[in-house]
């Protein structure tokens, strides 16, 4: 099957949550592993919609919490490619806490690299990212240094990974 190259607004993806009681921790916030998994989620989301095939989680980086959610909050997650290779890619994943006004505090980021996976769960060649503005172009510059980064760690034996 062809696959279409895509810009970063076609593979986009926005989630909501009510954070409820189960969510919680014990310090009434937001329970991190579940902020994890939506998190997951989202970036599957995003790299399925892009790579238009399964796709797997590589690597999750920069995770950072920036302000816990309480109970009743309402939570955005909103993913974006921001970067493709041959057959990973870099998904960008954001959450806010958006108030009743509509305005948004951004409480986590990070970046997931996604695997496109063939029926036989094997890497396989990814669309393109198609650019189509500044801020694109931006995020793509971004990712390529976050990249090279990764690369020299592994060089370095930095992480565990060994491909």
């Amino acid at each position: 099957m062809e696959r279409k190259d895509k810009t970063v607004a076609e593979s986009r993806v926005e989630t909501f949550h009510i954070i409820m009681p189960e969510n919680m921790n014990d310090s009434g916030r937001l329970f991190g592993g579940a902020m994890m998994c939506w998190i997951d989620e989202v970036a599957g989301l995003v790299g399925r919609r892009h790579a238009q095939m399964n796709v797997t989680t590589g690597t999750v980086e920069n995770l950072k919490f920036l302000r816990g959610a309480y109970l009743r909050e309402m939570l955005v997650i909103s993913g974006k490619v921001t970067y493709v290779g041959n057959a990973s890619m870099e998904v960008k994943v954001e959450s806010f806490v958006e108030n009743a006004d509509g305005e948004r505090e951004l409480i986590n980021r990070a970046y997931l690299t996604m695997v496109g996976i063939d029926e036989n769960n094997k890497p396989c060649r990814l669309p393109r990212l198609i650019l189509q503005t500044e801020e694109d172009e931006k995020e793509w510059k971004q990712a390529e240094l976050r990249r090279r980064i990764r690369q020299k760690q592994q060089e370095e034996g930095i992480f565990f990974y060994d491909p």
